[in-house]
């Protein structure tokens, strides 16, 4: 996603202008994702700013606005641990199970 006024997508891709509004401002974001992925996205920031905002403890929309960025990448960094998690698991389950298998059966094509 990129703000309004940058430049176009590589390769021709389809970009959608999609109006989102965050804490009251609106912005046109140009993106290869749908619009309701884009509005999803817009509203799931604007909730966390809003919820840093109501602890009182920050009354700077822009200080909110980098403790929600915080927020959101610890999200993403443990959705990515857990991403690797599951992938080291399910190589380890399926290294297990090959073991089981008939040797004409273990080849490792997909």
């Amino acid at each position: 996603m990129s703000a309004d006024g940058e430049a176009g997508a590589a390769g021709g891709e389809r970009r959608n202008s999609v109006r989102v509004s965050i804490l009251g401002d609106d912005y046109m974001i140009r993106t290869e994702a749908s619009a309701a992925h884009t509005r999803e996205v817009a509203a799931h920031v604007d909730g966390i700013i809003r919820r840093v905002l109501a602890t009182g403890s920050v009354v700077e929309t822009h200080k909110a606005a980098i403790l929600a960025a915080l927020q959101i990448t610890d999200e993403l960094f443990r959705a990515r641990a857990d991403a690797e998690r599951m992938t080291q698991s399910m190589q380890e389950l399926s290294a297990e199970v090959k073991r089981w298998l008939p040797p004409v059966k273990r080849t490792d094509a997909v």
